[in-house]
């Protein structure tokens, strides 16, 4: 009776930690990629028909776009302004919270040839320029550019690109690399099918086909989410998301946190906590008997380093005791 009461209790734990959300399985075949926002609603990209489909968290439809050429979709974290770029068409467009088409810079009349742009606030895109290898900092809204820096590279299956305090982190399928804006490399690490950054606040993520790294700077890169099982994953602020099976899965952050082993460092900080007692307890007040008799041996060893201490002990311990009664 007891081990059918343990199993219940895993298989609600089980069930509380994920949730199966109302999305139509028919509307996830031939889906590439999958973003969340805050707000929890889903965001589809299918590379069949370059469609782009935003759906609430109840499965409604918001809106739909459909491209006529391969777009990457940087970004949903604000959705209000959506940035997807196309190295195809050497543009940048912004789409509002219905997918509507509200900005596009175009770079084919003013640059070479864009590899890669990162769209860093509303006014300013960082772009890698493939045919003058340099990497240039670009104010879209009044069409100048800022900053131009050697950027001598070249990344074969790059996926993604991002800038952020100096650094410019560069993404492939195989790897992550972070750069200075001087071209010296700060950090490198493999990655087993990388797709895009996501920045939360001073965090670097990397999204990858089924697990998502945090970037722990010029030291390692952290797996906080895992599925071997998974075709695609993704995270807001609040939650992992992952289609598997042709089915949406939502799993609490918290409790996705909480199956992570945490190490306990109070024993140590016990234990030494008990050896600086004993130490006080071994140190004897200078007013003491006790502290007399430990300077007396002191001075005694100083005046003649040659004589054993116990000698010098039994020699004055007439003179110590007396001390001690005064």
């Amino acid at each position: 009776m007891r081990i059918l009461h343990i199993i219940f209790i895993l298989i609600f734990c089980s069930l509380s930690a994920q949730k199966l959300l109302p999305l139509d399985t028919l509307k996830l075949k031939g889906t590439v990629d999958m973003l969340a926002d805050d707000y929890g609603n889903l965001y589809l990209y299918t590379n069949k028909n370059f469609s782009f489909t935003k759906y609430d968290s109840l499965g409604k439809q918001i809106g739909k776009m459909m491209l006529t050429v391969p777009y990457k979709v940087q970004s949903v974290q604000n959705p209000l302004s959506v940035p997807l770029f196309s190295e195809n068409a050497q543009e940048l467009k912004f789409v509002d919270q219905n997918l509507n088409e509200i900005q596009r810079v175009d770079f084919k009349q003013k640059f070479g040839f864009i590899k890669m742009a990162y769209a860093e606030d509303l006014q300013q895109l960082w772009l890698l320029d493939d045919s003058t290898k340099r990497l240039i900092q670009y104010n879209f809204r009044n069409e100048t550019t800022i900053n131009s820096y050697p950027f001598d590279a070249s990344f074969d299956d790059l996926m993604d690109l991002l800038v952020y305090e100096n650094k410019v982190y560069i993404l492939t399928r195989t790897y992550i690399r972070v750069y200075s804006l001087k071209f010296e490399k700060i950090f490198e690490a493999p990655i087993d099918k990388g797709k895009r950054f996501r920045r939360e606040n001073e965090f670097i993520l990397v999204i990858t086909n089924n697990s998502i790294l945090k970037y722990v700077p010029e030291k390692e890169m952290v797996k906080i989410f895992d599925d071997p099982d998974a075709q695609i994953v993704d995270k807001n602020t609040l939650s992992y998301f992952e289609i598997k099976a042709n089915n949406v899965y939502l799993y609490n952050l918290e409790t996705s946190k909480e199956t992570q082993p945490k190490t306990d460092p109070q024993p140590e900080q016990k234990t030494t906590e008990k050896e600086v007692e004993k130490v006080e307890e071994k140190t004897a007040e200078p007013d003491s008997p006790e502290g007399k008799l430990e300077k007396k041996t002191k001075e005694i060893e100083n005046d003649n380093p040659a004589k054993s201490s116990l000698q010098n002990l039994i020699e004055d311990a007439s003179e110590v005791q007396s001390a001690g009664v005064q």
